[in-house]
């Protein structure tokens, strides 16, 4: 077989394990070809296709971002793209398509394998807000590196008596912020699913610092939101599949909440910085687990499925349930972290 394999939407740690695993276990072991195409779905598009060995991927396991390239690019946004892409998997005679990605990503592979391309989808996200699968690969080690940056920060914060607000990625789920949060003691947390009330918040913090406490710790995520008519927001361009370009949540909260407390504040924003660098030994492992269930996938002829954890086991469910909706932070999950709030 000529197997294909393709990374889209944002980089995240744990990609290059997946590839890895797909070739290893796809070329090294059952000896079929297995070719990488570069950007995501724009490289199929435009054919930029280049082969990949256990000799060219060796190295691959602990370095972050993705050897293959990626990018946003929507194949049914451009007339004749999907046409272009349909043209080259036949001209380079591809049998399958392993598509590494989040929900953007996966959907377009749900949509190419309902028309004929067999596809089959790895879940990838740092947000974790795909559906059917307990966790993707890449969040655990953002969680890790904003906790980290949460801990160094309480030393500055309590030193200078400042709240300092940490902006972190989630667009739409507030996972990676609540579990940072949670995990760095933050005196605050702000997630997409839970609109905020900024006078509440001050009150809250106000509250805090007159039982002793000199500074605090709010965690958000870029997706936050203000509750309707307590915080002026700034509207913002979109990407090609419809996506609002998030970030600045937290430099329009910090002086809200300086005017409302009085309290000194001061801003830091994570963003990229989850992204980058060597995944966590976990996220290594679920991603190379991925790699190798996707390749037991297009063996069996099983399209149009993702390769999911669920517990401790990999599984195969359809990309339909994958992609339909988003999985988000439920209330109950909010109001543990609320216990610690203030």
């Amino acid at each position: 077989m000529r197997i294909g394999v393709l990374t889209g939407g944002g980089d995240c740690p744990g990609l290059n394990a997946v590839i890895r695993a797909v070739v290893r276990k796809g070329e090294g072991i059952l000896g079929h070809q297995i070719l990488g195409f570069r950007h995501g779905w724009r490289g199929v598009i435009d054919g930029e296709v280049t082969e990949l060995t256990v000799g060219s991927t060796r190295g691959l396991l602990h370095r972050g971002g993705t050897i293959l390239g990626t990018s946003r690019t929507n194949p049914h946004k451009e007339e004749g793209s999907v046409a272009a892409l349909r043209e080259t998997l036949e001209r380079e005679h591809i049998d399958a398509l392993i598509a590494i990605g989040g929900e953007d990503t996966l959907g377009v592979a749900h949509r190419l394998a309902g028309d004929g391309v067999p596809c089959v989808g790895v879940p990838k996200t740092i947000d974790n807000d795909l559906s059917a699968t307990d966790f993707t690969f890449g969040f655990h080690t953002a969680v890790q590196i904003a906790t980290d940056a949460i801990d160094r920060l309480h030393s500055t914060a309590e030193s200078h008596d400042r709240v300092l607000v940490v902006e972190v990625m989630g667009r739409h789920a507030g996972w990676i912020a609540l579990h940072s949060g949670l995990a760095g003691g933050a005196d605050a947390i702000l997630i997409p699913e839970v609109p905020f009330d900024v006078g509440a918040l001050a009150e809250r913090l106000q509250h805090r610092h007159t039982r002793g406490a000199g500074f605090s710790i709010v965690v958000v995520a870029e997706g936050a939101v203000p509750r309707e008519g307590t915080m002026e927001t700034v509207a913002a361009d979109v990407d090609e599949f419809g996506h609002v370009r998030l970030g600045g949540i937290a430099m329009r909260l910090a002086p809200e909440v300086e005017q409302r407390t009085g309290f000194e504040t001061r801003v830091v924003v994570l963003g990229h910085l989850l992204r980058g660098g060597t995944p966590t030994a976990y996220d290594r492992i679920l991603a190379t687990r991925f790699g190798l269930a996707a390749v037991d996938a297009v063996v069996d002829g099983d399209y149009d499925q993702m390769v999911a954890l669920h517990g401790t086991d990999i599984v195969r469910v359809p990309l339909a349930d994958a992609v339909g909706q988003l999985k988000v932070v439920p209330p109950e999950r909010f109001a543990e972290a609320e216990v610690f709030f203030g």
